[in-house]
Parts: structure tokens; sequence; C-alpha cells
């Protein structure tokens, strides 16, 4: 292969972009995981999980992927043959769906269009008929990663409320977890799935359930099997910083850098500032290129991500292999239903107003070069959408220093 030069542009929903000094925080000597000094690393990503997650209850770390924390909730929480509520968003949701029947659940799907987020009202419905509370779970994926659209997750809880109902809540936060507004706690979830390969700015490996007290007194109770992914085990070790099994020590390394700038060098707030101002700057380059996105509803469009809808007859994977093959960046495919209707733009992580530009300009040269009908300006589109929320901070600090 010819040598290209300059770096990647890896713009898919995640793995995202590793930060250099997360790379490096990574690469450094490995310790002994039963030694003091990991016990200290352990306590101080655990507890500080916590605030990522607004929460006060206990976080477990798995070395696995996203699919690993999926199967952590339903087993720890869940008895064979249960039914579990989920809503039909996209492509994760399903697959989701589809990992509760193997596992010897009984899911139920509300159908969903792939444009809209889960409906609260719908699931107080269900749930209203359910008087003999045979359902004992609803689960949701807050940013539905094969569509960008978002579920209200604080809403859907209040549909359960409002049903009276005791079905556990899990909300699945893989992409949105470090890059949108998200609160365990206030929003009363009971199990709340997450990644690290995403908002978290860290390779793939580890995986994580956050917990209420309602979901650990269920799990007392459950009797799904389960060994490596017991909750029981790891929260008995974790006390201590310590793990029952050999943790994925480098990337501890790796998170408790990434906390460190999510969390005191940027802050939350305005980690969900940056992203929400990528993903407006994004939608008007789409609106300015008269392409649709595929989130119908506005209240429910991601910050993560932005999936964008082609032209009837033309392939996204054409256009992925001509960004790709002339321009050296990588952008994500249609999934499942929306295989090849609709191409993905991730501006989530370790990711700034010059990279989002650069990002869009390879889009927007990729669809004049594959052929596919649009209109020229939308990377001006998002030029002005930066500029006018820059001007707008600008503002809005002199006022604070006044």
């Amino acid at each position: 292969m010819p040598y290209s030069a300059g770096r990647h542009f890896l713009q898919i929903p995640g793995p995202t972009n590793v930060p250099e000094r997360v790379l490096r925080a990574i690469d450094r000597a490995t310790i002994d995981h039963r030694g003091p000094d990991f016990g200290a690393l352990g306590r101080e990503v655990l507890s500080r999980m916590q605030a990522v997650f607004r929460t006060r209850f206990p976080v477990v770390i798995y070395p696995a992927s996203g699919t690993g924390a999926w199967e952590a909730a339903l087993v720890n929480a869940l008895d064979p043959g249960d039914r579990v509520l989920m809503a039909e968003t996209g492509h994760f949701a399903t697959l989701w769906k589809n990992m509760a029947a193997k596992l010897g659940l009984a899911p139920e799907f509300i159908p969903g269009d792939w444009r809209h987020g889960a409906d609260p009202v719908a699931i107080e419905s269900r749930l209203a008929e359910d008087g003999n509370h045979t359902i004992k779970a609803v689960c949701v994926v807050h940013n539905e990663t094969s569509t960008g659209v978002v579920s209200r997750i604080g809403e859907v809880r209040a549909a359960i409320d409002r049903a009276h109902h005791p079905a556990l809540l899990m909300a699945d936060t893989i992409s949105s977890l470090g890059s949108i507004d998200y609160r365990h706690d206030e929003w009363g979830v009971d199990i709340t799935v997450g990644g690290s390969q995403k908002g978290l700015m860290l390779p793939p490996g580890l995986s994580f359930n956050a917990l209420s007290d309602k979901a650990l007194a269920a799990a007392k109770r459950a009797r799904m099997p389960k060994s490596y992914w017991s909750w029981e085990e790891m929260l008995g070790a974790n006390k201590t910083g310590y793990f029952p099994y050999t943790p994925a020590t480098n990337l501890l390394y790796g998170l408790r850098e990434s906390l460190t700038m999510l969390l005191d060098e940027e802050g939350l707030e305005n980690v969900f500032r940056r992203h929400d101002r990528h993903a407006e700057a994004t939608r008007k380059a789409v609106q300015a290129w008269g392409l649709e996105i595929q989130c119908a509803n506005p209240a429910e469009y991601s910050s993560s991500l932005t999936a964008v809808q082609m032209p009837a007859g033309h392939s996204e994977v054409a256009l992925r292999k001509v960004v790709l093959e002339r321009f050296d960046m990588s952008l994500g495919s249609g999934l499942g239903k929306i295989a090849d209707k609709v191409f993905r733009i991730g501006h989530l992580g370790d990711f700034n107003d010059l990279t989002l530009l650069g990002t869009l300009a390879g889009v927007e040269m990729g669809l004049e070069l594959a052929g596919v009908p649009h209109r020229q300006g939308g990377v001006t589109a998002a030029m002005r959408s930066i500029t006018a929320a820059a001007q707008q901070s600008n503002r809005h600090s002199m006022r604070s220093a006044a």
C-alpha cells in the first residue's frame, strides 16, 4: 500500500480517536494487580466513574466491550423466562433484544421506525396493561448509535412511575457516556450500561454497569446463571480497589488519564457543550447540502453522531469508499434495516472545531466525487455555526467578568 501522508480521520461513531496523552498513560509497565499501587488505582477510577454516571451508587468495571455490559445487566438482575420490555430504536436496540432472547429471557419489542427514540407514552400504556407485573425490566438505548437518535430516559422513568409499575429501568449509554448529558440517579435508572471506546476516549476493552439500590436488591434474588459477570464478586473485591480476576490494568491507566481530562481539566458541562456545538454545526452542513437527517425529531438529535440519509438510488457504501480512498477518512456505515441507506458522521470524543470542519470538508468533497446529488456550502454553513457559537461564548465570558 502507498504511504498516505497526514493522519487518518477516524470519524465513525466509535471507537473514537484516542488522545496522545491517554495512549502514553496506557504505554507503561503493567503492575501487580494484587499489589498496593493497583489498589490505589482501582479505588480512584471506580470512585471517579461515579461522577461520570452522576451516581452515588457503585459502578462495576469489566474487561469487555459494551456487549458484555449488556449481558451483565440482564443476568445479574433477572430470572430465566422473565419478560423484558424493549424499544426498537435501531440496530443496537435490536441486538440487545436478540441477546435477551438468547439468554432465555422473553423480550417484548415496542416497534419503531428507526427515526425516533423510545416512546414514553407507549411504554406507559404497555406497563399499565401489565396488571400482574410480569414485565420485570424496561430496556432503552439512550443514544442509538445506528440512527443518531436520543431517547428521553427521564421521561421513560416518569412513564414507568405513572404506571405504578415495579419494573427495573436499564439504559445503554455506550455512545453517549461522556458526550451527552446523562443522570443515572436523577433519572431513576437502575442499571446503566457503558463502554470505554467512545466518549471516554479509550480503546475498546472496558465496559461498565452503574447500579441502584433497587438493582442490587434484585441481584440478591436473581437466578440467571452467571460467573464472570457476577456483580457480587466484583463489588466485594472493589471495596478495596481490586478485582476478582485479572483486570485490564493498562486500560485502567488510560481511564485515569481520560477522567482527569473530562472531570478536572475540561469539566463535564463544557464537554457536553462542545459536543452540542459540533452536532449543531454538522446538522447545519447536512441541511445546506440538501440531505435529510435520519433522526426525525429535533428534540431527539444526538450530539455524538449524525446519521445522514442517502438520496434514492445512491449507495452509502460507494460514498464511504470514495472518502476513504481519496481522503483517508472513515465514516460510519448504515446498519441493519438502513444498511447502504445512511452514512454516519461521528463527532464525539477527542474532537475539536477544526477536526469537525476537516471532517465535513471530506464529506462534501466525497459527495461531489461520488456523484451524490447535493448543494454546495455545507462546510461554510458549519463554519458560520461554529463562529456564531464562539462569539456567543465570548460575550458570555465578558458579561461574567464584568
